[in-house]
């Protein structure tokens, strides 16, 4: 501790936030937390607010997620909170170290019916890694820092406090609190050295990098251990660009059938989860590298699961000196796959097919959108065919709901991205369906002035319902949107532009038209119905 500070609840609550990095909050306005908005008002902290406050959370979980630091939501009590949930609970999934600070009804007064009286604690603890009541105004700065080291500690996550309305508005005096000192996890050094002689004798090794990876700020270690050991690398989430296109050792098209005839398949900080088969891969040998041991997959036994820093780990497995096999017929097999596919999907790209095919979006796209791009998913068929069509070139770009699967998230992860980078492409990729969740926070970007582009695949339908429910069933309900719905012109009524394009010739000059508008921008694309992507269920 440093110095003391003075104020009421939201000048403490400040202080402690600085402390750790934060530099904005994202909010819907509410009066049980005004001593908040007072206290960055006061000291030109930004405040960006939402319409709707699951926006504030996904904008907050975008700055946690690209910056590598906490991201912050200020929510009024009841259902400002309750709303946040879902937000919340992505955060959790997704390993975001996102602080939300709810307002709660006052204490003096509990039970007797004060406005939006409800304890949040029971509802929000299941998705934080901590949630608690702050009762005393000179233990909010001690308990928002405490929050903060717990969001920030592997396996990082979100956090929770709420403030009575009499702690909040209440003066305190009290001690500084400094940064976070956060302490590496040290993995267990048997246990890694086995991983890496697993790694180094395989004969057809395979090396799924995730997002952790780019959290743990392990990426450069990572390309260091794949070329030491000579591994092909596929990756997912934020892991996406770790190894650039063109890398001789990243891959993206063979994964089915590196999978297939991999002996040993090393899982680098992402779950064993239903995106990876459940960690069921056949006869290989897997093994899985964590950054807590919290992490360990509870349901498969890999053969080895060394936890701690990525960068630890990945640095002694590209220092590991015993016996190698040579990989370089295998590196070669899959390259040979690697390239057919990648034809088969330029040809995909290309296609002038009306209605427009959605790989021709993403074909068009490729074009237009510059390495630093950020690329932000919100959408389920649509967006699946963004995993497969666009490669990004750098880490930290690929922005998506994660395993919690939420729709919702992209005018929240607009802003958050936004608010990061004054200065890059941001792009969100938009299903229909999920364009019912946020698009009217598109008025809080025109407000704000946060020109982004949005991209609508837009078939009238909820296509990874719709399909899978006529194969099981003959027939499909709850499964149709308005066809031909005009969403460019929701985004101009709200203040930003837009355009419908029905013709695979005028997406090109579309996409362009919109990145150099300079307001939020929305690109109606009409899309073939009919066009489902191909994939085994999710549901079990």
């Amino acid at each position: 501790m440093t110095g003391r500070i003075e104020g009421h609840g939201g000048d403490l609550a400040l202080a402690a936030l600085r402390a750790y990095g934060v530099s904005e909050m994202f909010t819907l306005s509410g009066g049980h937390v005004f001593p908040l908005y007072d206290a960055a008002h006061r000291t030109n902290f930004p405040i960006y607010d939402v319409r709707h406050e699951q926006s504030a959370v996904f904008a907050a979980e975008a700055v946690a997620k690209l910056q590598r630091r906490p991201g912050l939501a200020v929510l009024t009590a009841g259902p400002g909170v309750t709303n946040g949930i879902s937000g919340l609970t992505s955060a959790f999934f997704n390993a975001s170290p996102v602080l939300v600070l709810g307002g709660r009804a006052p204490a003096f007064r509990w039970g007797a019916g004060s406005l939006q009286e409800i304890d949040h604690v029971p509802l929000v603890a299941p998705v934080t890694k901590h949630a608690g009541t702050v009762w005393s105004t000179d233990d909010v700065p001690g308990a928002v820092a405490a929050a903060l080291t717990e969001a920030l500690s592997p396996h990082r996550g979100p956090v929770f406090l709420d403030l009575p309305l009499e702690v909040i508005f209440s003066t305190g005096e009290v001690d500084a609190p400094t940064g976070p000192a956060i302490a590496p996890v040290e993995p267990d050094p048997d246990e890694v050295a086995n991983a890496a002689r697993l790694i180094a004798g395989a004969e057809r090794p395979v090396l799924i990098a995730g997002s952790d990876v780019y959290v743990g700020d392990a990426v450069d270690a990572l390309r260091a251990a794949a070329e030491a050991l000579r591994v092909p690398v596929f990756t997912n989430g934020m892991g996406r660009g770790a190894l650039p296109p063109g890398h001789p050792l990243g891959f993206a098209k063979a994964r089915r059938m590196a999978l297939g005839g991999a002996d040993v398949v090393v899982v680098v900080g992402t779950p064993l989860d239903f995106r990876l088969g459940f960690g069921d891969f056949g006869d290989a040998t897997v093994v899985h590298v964590v950054d807590a041991p919290t992490q360990r997959a509870g349901h498969v036994e890999p053969a080895v699961s060394p936890a701690g820093d990525l960068r630890l780990i990945l640095t002694a497995f590209a220092e590991h000196t015993g016996d190698r096999a040579d990989h370089e017929s295998w590196i070669t097999e899959l390259r040979t796959a690697e390239e057919a596919a990648r034809a088969k999907d330029a040809a995909a790209m290309a296609a002038e097919s009306d209605p427009i095919k959605p790989a021709r979006v993403y074909g068009e796209l490729r074009r237009v959108l510059a390495p630093d791009a950020v690329t932000i998913g919100d959408g389920g068929d649509f967006v699946s065919y963004a995993g497969r069509y666009l490669e990004p070139a750098q880490p930290g770009t690929w922005l998506d709901p994660g395993p919690y699967g939420c729709l919702g998230t992209g005018m929240g992860y607009a802003m958050g991205a936004r608010v990061s980078y004054p200065d890059r492409q941001i792009c969100v990729l938009m299903g229909d369906g999920a364009a019912g969740f946020s698009l009217m926070d598109v008025e809080s970007l025109v407000r704000q002035n946060l020109p982004v582009v949005i991209v609508v695949g837009n078939n009238g339908i909820w296509g990874l319902e719709k399909h899978p429910m006529r194969g099981m069933y003959g027939y499909d309900v709850a499964a149709d949107l308005q066809p031909e719905l005009r969403y460019d012109q929701v985004v101009t009524a709200l203040g930003g532009a837009g355009e419908t394009v029905a013709k695979a010739a005028d997406l090109g000059p579309a996409l362009e038209r919109a990145f150099e508008a300079g307001v939020p921008y929305l690109v109606n694309v009409l899309t073939d119905p009919t066009d489902a992507y191909p994939r085994s269920s999710n549901l079990a």
